[in-house]
């Protein structure tokens, strides 16, 4: 694997010492909000929010904390939150997409510019690495759920364009406008996923030693910091021998 997933196979392995975890729940919250009073507040009429809530799940939000956000925007919250993506290079000439949801622009592009330069990489404007990735939705689940074939079988049957299993797991891959319809036939069948999101998969990737490498992880922890930002993917690659070094 490359990238962020790389990354967080990382940070699973060190254990990620839950210390942040209210600020990911507030994450999802603040998505699950935004899902809600962007559409209908019922998760079967509304694709956006059963993804959020899926999510939510999968890093085991509180029940409260989604039925919370939910109600808040069904009583109107006051709150505006604008989607916005950044687009930079990190350590190594790496690609780096940021995506935020913010009710202050400002701040979140000062934020996000200031994380860029501490950590050797500079913002870039928007299209400046974008073109390094193709937008993909991804649906993971366990390995134990079904053997390689099945998994194959349904994905694609569901409109899925591609299924990588090995030891750890299934990851699920499909055009944007069949994520919701794939992500829904395989939950029928298998349950909830372990994730399911669109994301920003590279189509060429770059190669980091371990001092890049690392500082690429304390830029992404440093973004991720970030109570706007939502998520963050990237093309760097490293080799197995540098990510165990990492994950020491």
């Amino acid at each position: 694997m490359a990238g962020h997933s790389q990354f967080k196979n990382i940070m699973h392995r060190k254990g990620a010492q839950d210390q942040k975890r209210a600020k990911i729940f507030a994450k999802h919250a603040r998505e699950i909000y935004v899902a809600a009073k962007s559409g209908l507040p019922d998760p079967a009429a509304n694709a956006r929010l059963r993804t959020a809530i899926i999510a939510a799940r999968a890093v085991n939000t509180p029940k409260e904390n989604i039925e919370r956000a939910i109600k808040k925007a069904e009583g109107g919250g006051d709150e505006n939150y604008e989607a916005v993506r950044y687009e930079g290079y990190g350590p190594g000439g790496s690609a780096v997409i940021v995506e935020a949801l913010t009710d202050n622009r400002n701040r979140t592009a000062s934020d996000v510019r200031s994380a860029f330069s501490k950590h050797g990489g500079n913002l870039g404007e928007t299209g400046s690495v974008g073109f390094m990735f193709v937008r993909t939705g991804i649906i993971e689940y366990p390995a134990k759920v079904a053997d390689a074939d099945t998994m194959f079988e349904v994905a694609l049957e569901a409109g899925a364009s591609d299924v990588a299993s090995d030891k750890d797991g299934h990851e699920v891959t499909c055009a944007p406008d069949d994520f919701a319809a794939v992500r829904d036939a395989l939950t029928e069948k298998f349950g909830d996923p372990l994730e399911a999101r669109l994301d920003w998969k590279p189509t060429t990737t770059t190669a980091l030693d371990e001092d890049a490498a690392a500082t690429m992880m304390k830029l992404i922890d440093a973004l991720e910091d970030n109570d706007d930002v939502q998520s963050v993917s990237s093309n760097f690659e490293v080799s197995d021998e540098v990510m165990a070094k990492l994950s020491a």
